[in-house]
């Protein structure tokens, strides 16, 4: 029997059928079609049958394409279909669609400097004079997305028309006269790129067509067409690029000069995908725009430090994810890199989202399609409390950052919500409202790790303490981690980590019911620059590993004073419910110098004395040299 993918592939072309056109002949998607194709997915049975049915027996298949007088049959051309992942069937397998891209995330930090993002930067930085953050975010993440799937769409290019002339390629066609004809048709059918997961790029879209004009006065009415034509010819992408290049307060002799500076950068081919060099690019931007905005940044930006650790304690390997507060879509990115640096399979997860805001929502799904991350994140943008857009999901995990103590919520509109099983959360704030969202959204053996400020783990007032009492009661509170300061751009509120789990009687791990770890990081990170804070590896392996030693069924787990502690129901009873870990894990021990008491304090006695000395010494000096000035101050 041949190889699958040959089989479909010439079978399809002897008929010629386009993918979409198969697809729905056999009654799945071409995406699917495509992953058959490249050999990245088996068809199922039901859909062999149908397959045999239609393109004949594998086994007396042809190796090669039926001959047609160009080399290759005709086609009908269907536009792909757009893809939105279906809401989730509790009663069936968790299922997912394939992944548009290639790209792999490499282990490791992924804000390591590329070598050019600094001057990328400084030259985006010039469509400032007139723009404020918030709007040039758009121009500049925009066109590194032009480029990003322009270089992917070339490389396919240069990849065809060397097939065409190789003999060993399923390309091949040996006539020359034949050869000039089939390669003009063969670079232009969408289907040969849909085959590799790139995006088709029309004509007036493509980056030598735009840098040919970006001198022109009129370069950002070109840009906002090539937008334009981009979402027409992909669906999946409509509503998601920026149509804001020829707005008359961007400066069009600057943006032509950011258009000369990413000509020379290698974003979308193969190579660069492999080295994740535009998810580098992006992280850096938004890490960037983040700290430009101040306050505004953190609507939709979470420092990667805080999502990795996240990612790392909550290790997200298969099943359903969910944030439905997704901001730029960072935890999804994170999630996708763990499962890289892992070895595991990215197909093994489904990803759900929610973004109230509509340029964060856009800005989300651009983020995640350069990376090749599909994800349902809703038909729209839509507030979460009001407009649950996912109302029957059950997520096997759920990664947030939900803005802290937002006082407008809208709680009086939701008095009586399905969702609030421990206590109507206060209408004043809705960090409790949030935290039984979660709790509401997590299936049976699913896990939670969100970002709240400190106050919720203390907080007494509009019953929040009591909210609090209950879920601990529950025994669903499995981890607080007190962060360090400074981590945040735009706040510089203190923040903890609550993880979650709706069952600790195992489930892959050891039985912890009635154990809650406390974890105390504040002394962890380093100072970045003046005002900021990031969490280096070894700090997040220091808490990931702590936890995942005390929740593994084979860890090797023990409390550590001033750190970590693993404590009783009884004793959070005890603290009156406050989970701020400083209460439980203690004073960090001391360690013994050797020196006796009584040596120590004769001493530290004698320094003391000295330095009263020469308080008073200083004192005496200062108040002589206010009297010589005219400003005596007495004794």
């Amino acid at each position: 029997m041949p190889n699958i993918d040959s089989w479909i592939r010439n079978g399809r072309k002897r008929l010629g059928l386009s993918q979409a056109a198969l697809a729905q002949r056999v009654g799945t998607s071409q995406a699917y079609v495509s992953q058959w194709e490249t050999g990245r997915r088996v068809p199922a049975d039901a859909e062999m049958d149908r397959l045999r049915a239609l393109l004949g027996d594998p086994d007396q298949a042809s190796p090669t394409p039926q001959p047609y007088p160009t080399g290759r049959a005709p086609r009908t051309t269907v536009p792909p279909p757009d893809r939105v992942l279906p809401e989730p069937d509790d009663s069936s397998p968790t299922t997912t669609k394939p992944r548009r891209g290639r790209a792999k995330v490499a282990a490791g930090d992924r804000t390591a400097s590329l070598g050019f993002e600094e001057k990328l930067w400084q030259a985006a930085d010039l469509l400032r004079n007139n723009m404020d953050p918030a709007e040039y975010k758009h121009v500049v993440l925009g066109l590194l997305f032009l480029k990003y799937i322009e270089d992917a769409f070339e490389e396919r290019r240069q990849s065809l028309t060397r097939g065409i002339e190789e003999p060993a390629s399923p390309y091949f066609v040996a006539d020359p006269t034949d050869r000039v004809a089939e390669l003009a048709d063969l670079l232009e059918d969408r289907d040969e790129y849909a085959a590799e997961n790139v995006f088709w790029v029309p004509r007036e879209a493509r980056w030598s067509f735009i840098q040919a004009q970006a001198k022109l006065p009129a370069i950002g009415r070109t840009l906002d067409d090539a937008m334009d034509a981009i979402e027409r010819e992909n669906p999946v992408l409509k509503g998601v690029l920026p149509k804001i290049y020829a707005m008359p307060n961007l400066d069009k002799h600057a943006l032509g000069k950011l258009i000369d500076l990413v000509s020379g950068i290698g974003l979308g081919t193969k190579e660069h995908q492999d080295k994740d060099t535009l998810g580098g690019v992006y992280q850096y931007f938004l890490a960037k725009f983040a700290s430009a905005e101040g306050k505004g940044g953190g609507e939709f930006y979470t420092p990667a430090s805080i999502v990795r650790l996240l990612v790392e304690m909550l290790e997200p390997f298969k099943g359903r994810v969910y944030d439905p507060c997704c901001g730029s879509g960072g935890m999804f990115v994170q999630s996708m890199a763990f499962i890289a640096a892992h070895n595991g399979r990215r197909d093994a997860v489904t990803i759900y989202g929610q973004e109230s805001n509509y340029t964060t929502w856009r800005m989300a799904r651009m983020n995640l399609a350069i990376r090749g991350i599909e994800a349902n994140l809703g038909r729209k943008h839509a507030d979460t409390f009001h407009e649950d857009l996912h109302p029957d999901l059950r997520a096997d995990f759920i990664l947030a950052n939900p803005p802290f103590n937002i006082s407008d919520w809208g709680g009086e509109r939701l008095e009586d919500d399905v969702r609030w099983k421990f206590g109507r959360p206060p209408s004043g704030n809705a960090n409790f409202a949030w935290v039984q969202h979660f709790v509401h959204h997590l299936g049976p053996s699913g896990t939670a790790g969100f970002v709240l400020a400190n106050g919720s783990m203390s907080s007494m007032q509009s019953g929040e303490g009591e909210i609090r009492r209950r879920l601990v009661e529950a025994d669903l509170v499995d981890c607080i981690v007190a962060c360090p300061g400074q981590l945040f751009y735009q706040t510089q509120i203190p923040v903890c980590l609550w993880f979650l789990a709706r069952s600790k009687a195992g489930n892959g791990h050891r039985d912890r019911r009635g154990q809650t770890l406390f974890l105390d990081a504040r002394k962890l990170g380093r100072m970045e620059t003046r005002v900021h804070r990031v969490l280096d590896p070894e700090d997040i392996r220091k808490v990931a590993g702590t936890y995942h030693a005390w929740r593994n069924r084979d860890g090797d787990y023990a409390d550590v004073p001033g750190f970590c502690k693993s404590a009783t129901l009884a004793e959070i009873q005890a603290h009156d419910f406050v989970l701020t870990p400083g209460r439980y894990v203690g004073a960090e021990e001391v360690e013994d110098d050797g020196e006796e008491f009584g040596e120590k304090m004769a001493r530290l006695t004698d320094e003391l004395r000295a330095q009263f000395v020469e308080a008073d010494r200083l004192s005496a000096l200062i108040r002589r040299s206010l009297d010589l000035i005219g400003f005596p101050v007495g004794d």
